[in-house]
């Protein structure tokens, strides 16, 4: 089937790739063929104790070494959808060192390029994006705000359907919120036959976190002054 289309913003893919760098809590770094899983739970990130570099500059620490390494990373929907794997993000480049997973230092990284890979194909971002582009505000408590509403909030969801244009097929068995920006929800409707995503926008992108809850009940407002019922089956 084919995904509801706006006409309104999104992330793009530099928005898209800074948050999911952002959020994460672990990565996979490979280098010399050899696979390490990086889990860092202490609020730094995984990348935190990776500089990254154009390959113009000079690390600070110096050259000692030039090794091919490639950071893998995946961005998996919080709520139990179809598919839950989103994205995923793949960066490439030189180290300046060998990494280890324990380092208290920065590990230079001679940045070469981001790969991020979604529904919507493939595209690769450059450091200077990544460098004026800032993470979506939401990134950080968008799997918190999307299990709240799931699990919390389960009847709001077929109320939420109201917005969706075309209106959901008869045989629509689940629909789940599976992703939220700064630019909108992102409801996941599962068929017999398949699933696709229903974007819901938000009329203007917000730029706190403190802003989300107020955008989502004006979504609630316009459902409920919506005209036509859902068509999730009780």
């Amino acid at each position: 089937m084919r995904p509801f289309t706006t006409r309104t913003g999104r992330p793009s893919p530099a928005e898209r790739v800074r948050s999911i760098l952002s959020a994460a809590h672990s990565m996979n770094v490979v280098t010399d063929g050899l696979h390490q899983e990086v889990h860092r739970l202490d609020g730094t990130g995984p990348m935190g104790h990776i500089h990254l570099h154009h390959p113009s500059e000079e690390c600070p620490a110096g050259r000692t070494a030039r090794i091919p390494v490639r950071l893998e990373f995946t961005d998996i929907a919080p709520t139990p959808v179809r598919q839950r794997l989103r994205a995923r993000v793949t960066l490439t480049g030189v180290l300046s060192a060998p990494y280890t997973s324990d380092a208290t230092t920065s590990t230079c990284m001679e940045f070469g390029q981001a790969l991020l890979e979604d529904a919507e194909g493939r595209a690769f971002v450059g450091l200077d994006e990544l460098e004026a582009t800032e993470p979506d505000p939401l990134a950080g408590c968008e799997a918190a705000l999307l299990t709240h509403l799931a699990d919390g909030h389960a009847e709001l969801v077929p109320l939420l359907l109201r917005l969706v244009r075309p209106r959901p097929d008869r045989d629509l068995v689940r629909a789940l919120p599976v992703a939220l920006d700064r630019y909108g929800l992102t409801l996941r409707l599962e068929h017999r036959a398949g699933h696709h995503d229903a974007r819901l926008p938000f009329p203007t992108p917000l730029t706190d976190v403190d802003q989300a809850g107020p955008r989502i009940h004006a979504l609630l407002a316009a459902a409920r002054r919506s005209s036509h019922p859902n068509s999730l089956p009780a």
